[in-house]
């Protein structure tokens, strides 16, 4: 790309020069806020606001988040062509362009240009290097940057008054069109090469979860004679299976520790992971010296939440939350541990303990009771044949893992280049012409 040839100092944190020809401008003098509630109810139509999607409208947004209230009238409306500002959250990206006429959350800013280029001042606003010059602005919880850059546990909200006095840099009309058609070229392609992994992600997963309950169930041999095993979830099994209630293999052991002596052991979707309780990240407990005991070998689950929660085999001596659940072979009965893990956890990824489940799922209450737990019917294969499915799988899922760690790197590599096309472009730092 071209370079401008003149760069004048601007002063501010975040972009340390500016092309000669453009201008210093507070936001107030170039975007207007617009401040119109939804009383009397001109719309119906709510829209979201997320760092990964833009505007959209609620029934399209991803994942959860705050249910919108039944009384709209309170609602500020946006309309197409507005920047849309969350507030609470501007410092970790929540900002989009509106192409919705509807209504949001009184905790947004709607910005609209009194002239000029309004897709400009919206990359503007998703700049990473303008939102994190934005810390410091805001009253509410404190925010942290992780080792990797994120911003985490981010509810600042910004007064108007501090983010309206800002400077922005502003070029010419017909500068501002150019920089915003490239940036839509650009950031589309970029998206698009993005969306495309993610879908290799969702595939490759699938195959993951096919793989893994066709071997636990099937076996390797497809040549042996099948027999039905009358639990729904396995279907057909090799005659030469037994089929067992978990409470004849397993049992429940709840040991309070008493001390503070030992790892603190959490259950995510990782598996068992220590808990690094000096950096205070998540949920931390005043004392665990009421957590239970987690031996090597010993299975733990978060037998509360059935939808995202998980369960593994521990490598670790440890305590976890007296509130999960930690069970253990019978010591007269040893079968193979890692088979028995990608069981369980194909009981989470397939629905099997979800179904079993009693609760409010809505709420994220949705729990498996220990007698309904116990007696789930399970495939029991041969001691041997455990052992080779389980080396079989520990090799097929490395290699997976593998390929879905090397896409996941593609897509940060994509997104963060996406970042620095954006800096680039807004600040100045090439020069973008018409046509380009």
């Amino acid at each position: 790309m071209e370079k401008y040839n003149e760069f004048r100092d601007t002063g501010l944190p975040w972009v340390e020069k500016i092309p000669k020809g453009w201008k210093l401008v507070k936001i107030k003098y170039v975007l207007k806020e617009r401040i119109e509630k939804n009383n009397p109810m001109k719309t119906e139509n709510i829209l979201s606001l997320t760092a990964k999607q833009g505007v959209v409208p609620y029934d399209q947004k991803e994942g959860g988040g705050n249910k919108p209230k039944e009384d709209v009238t309170n609602y500020k409306l946006a309309y197409p062509g507005d920047i849309v500002i969350n507030s609470m959250n501007i410092l970790s990206g929540s900002t989009g362009l509106s192409h919705y006429f509807g209504c949001v959350s009184p905790v947004y800013y709607m910005l609209y240009p009194y002239d000029g280029d309004v897709r400009y001042y919206s990359y503007i606003f998703l700049d990473e290097a303008f939102q994190k010059s934005l810390y410091g602005l805001g009253n509410g919880i404190q925010i942290k940057e992780s080792s990797n850059g994120k911003l985490n546990t981010i509810r600042m909200r910004i007064p108007m008054d501090k983010l309206s006095s800002l400077r922005i840099p502003v070029p010419m009309v017909l500068e501002q069109k150019a920089i915003a058609d490239y940036l839509d070229d650009k950031c589309k392609s970029i998206d698009t090469l993005v969306i495309g992994l993610e879908k290799q992600l969702e595939e490759i997963q699938h195959f993951k979860r096919e793989l893994i309950a066709n071997i636990i169930t099937k076996g390797m041999n497809k040549t042996v004679s099948m027999k039905d095993s009358d639990v729904d979830w396995m279907g057909n099994i090799p005659k030469h299976w037994n089929v067992t209630k978990l409470k004849w293999m397993f049992e429940i052991v709840k040991r309070i520790y008493g001390a503070e002596d030992r790892d603190v052991l959490s259950i995510t979707q990782r598996g068992i992971k220590i808990k690094d309780i000096d950096i205070n990240d998540g949920q931390m407990a005043e004392s665990y010296a009421n957590y239970q005991v987690v031996n090597v070998n010993d299975f733990a689950m978060n037998s509360m939440d059935l939808l995202t929660g998980w369960v593994d085999c521990s490598p670790y001596e440890g305590v976890t939350s007296p509130d999960y659940r930690v069970f253990r072979f019978h010591p007269d009965k040893p079968q193979c541990h890692t088979y028995y893990k990608y069981l369980f956890q194909m009981c989470y990824t397939n629905r099997v303990f979800y179904r079993l489940g009693q609760g409010v799922s809505n709420l994220g209450r949705w729990r498996l009771q220990a007698d309904q737990f116990l007696n789930i019917r399970l495939p029991q294969p041969p001691i041997e044949e455990q052992e080779q499915i389980a080396a079989y799988l520990d090799t097929r899922v490395g290699q997976i893992e593998e390929l879905t760690a090397d896409i996941k790197a593609q897509i940060e590599k994509l997104k963060e280049y996406r970042k620095i096309v954006i800096h680039d472009a807004v600040t100045g730092n090439i020069k973008v012409t018409e046509g380009e």
